[in-house]
């Protein structure tokens, strides 16, 4: 029940990632289909864009929002906040997608700030045991050694600290 809801929100996270690679080992077809649109009206790539994708980013914030509904066991009026943020995070992380899809650091950076600010509006609406499982459950899936894990055993080949 837990596992498509960080699933959901890995995809948010890799999406753009994989895509990423997928534009650095194609730049010239990247950039050509990027410097086109923003060639003709530097107003159509924001409004184009969004239009195809509406319904996937719709989806995609459902599906998140669902997930979300299930492990945490949001209450009415916290699922519809939270649609709002997941809806407006998917919207951001796929708009600067196109935009940056040939600066691939500026887009991480993008990303990043996107998915702050996601996580402070989560915090407000979230009550705090849902918050802190979130995060137990984010980290998790993202690989985020926890503090025990941390503390266990030595790395192979070296001597252990105790006596």
């Amino acid at each position: 029940m837990k596992t498509p809801l960080f699933a959901a929100f890995l995809l948010l996270i890799l999406v753009p990632s994989f895509t990423q690679a997928q534009t650095a080992a194609k730049p010239k077809s990247a950039t050509t289909a990027a410097a086109k649109p923003k060639a003709a009206t530097p107003a159509k790539p924001s409004a184009a864009a969004p239009a195809p994708a509406a319904d996937k980013v719709e989806a995609r914030a459902k599906a998140l929002t669902d997930n979300m509904r299930q492990a945490l066991g949001l209450t009415p009026p916290q699922v519809v906040k939270v649609n709002q943020i997941n809806l407006t995070s998917v919207r951001n992380v796929e708009t600067a997608r196109l935009r940056y899809r040939t600066d691939l650091r500026k887009l991480n950076g993008i990303v990043e700030d996107i998915g702050q600010s996601r996580l402070a509006a989560l915090k407000d609406v979230l009550s705090p045991e849902q918050f802190n499982r979130y995060q137990r459950k984010r980290e998790e899936k993202m690989g985020v050694p926890n503090s025990s894990a941390a503390q266990g055993n030595p790395v192979p080949g070296l001597p252990s600290n105790q006596d």
